[in-house]
């Protein structure tokens, strides 16, 4: 596995590097899918062909699920399955925002193992193995362990499904703003759960997000001594869009509690 481990992490800066040289991004590079502000760019193309051509070399029966492919869930249960976001957080890359970043996560038999998520602008890599710990870079990292009244509370919006969780998105954060220190909305789901994994962020909650936006940072989570689940706290479902709670231990259940009314 340390081997495997090793090629990921430099597979992974390797496609980071299509991406930090990304610049001036225009209207031919963009198109929309299904969704309200819902983008993809021939970036997300090219790192994603990259990621998937070079796993394919270090592991050649690797199995893929993917956001800008068509996907089975059933390879979840495959020995080597890669869950992939080629760019996570595309529209903060569209506006070059420069907080963005890839996304990937190894399944054996339906099990998470190995999960990296890779910023490539301040060069940060969030890794996780499991039973291993998490790191970011070489500094083993760990869930804070704040109380709701001093936690900063990171959430996703779930922009591609306005009509129907943008009211229960705003009301659940504002309820959340008048017990918590503060609240932050960055445009990465990724980058939330790593932030929260290494103690930047001390909840993380979104009403919907698909499985290759939180599959890596789920491993990171739970190496680093924190919660995930949906919002009822059953165990994450890998195989669909669902809803998602990251934090540390001691405010978890608080926010579960309040999370539950909507």
């Amino acid at each position: 596995m340390a081997d495997i481990t090793q090629k990921l992490i430099d597979i992974i800066k390797s496609a980071g590097e299509i991406m930090a040289s990304a610049h001036n991004i225009d209207h031919s590079d963009v198109s929309s899918k299904e969704g309200s502000a819902n983008f993809v760019t021939v970036y997300d193309l090219k790192v994603q062909e990259k990621l998937m051509s070079d796993i394919r070399k270090a592991v050649p029966d690797a199995l893929f699920i993917a956001e800008e492919k068509e996907n089975d869930a059933s390879v979840l249960m495959g020995e080597h399955c890669f869950i992939i976001d080629p760019i996570d957080g595309t529209t903060n890359f569209i506006h070059d925002y420069r907080h963005s970043c890839i996304s990937l996560a190894m399944f054996s038999k339906g099990e998470a193992i190995f999960g990296a998520v890779y910023d490539p602008y301040l060069k940060e890599l969030f890794r996780a193995e499991k039973g291993k710990g998490a790191f970011l870079n070489d500094a083993p990292m760990k869930v804070s362990s704040k109380k709701m009244s001093e936690a900063i509370v990171a959430y996703g919006t779930s922009p591609y499904y306005k009509s129907t969780l943008a009211e229960k998105t705003f009301a659940l954060t504002k309820e959340l703003f008048y017990r918590c220190a503060d609240v932050r909305r960055c445009g990465s789901a990724a980058l939330d759960l790593a932030y929260t994994a290494a103690g930047r962020n001390d909840l993380f909650f979104e009403f919907l997000l698909s499985p290759w936006d939180v599959a890596a940072g789920y491993l990171l989570i739970t190496e680093a001594g924190g919660v995930i689940t949906d919002m009822q706290g059953n165990k994450i479902d890998f195989s669909k869009p669902c809803p998602v709670i990251a934090a540390n231990p001691q405010i978890y259940n608080d926010f579960l509690d309040i999370a539950r009314k909507y």
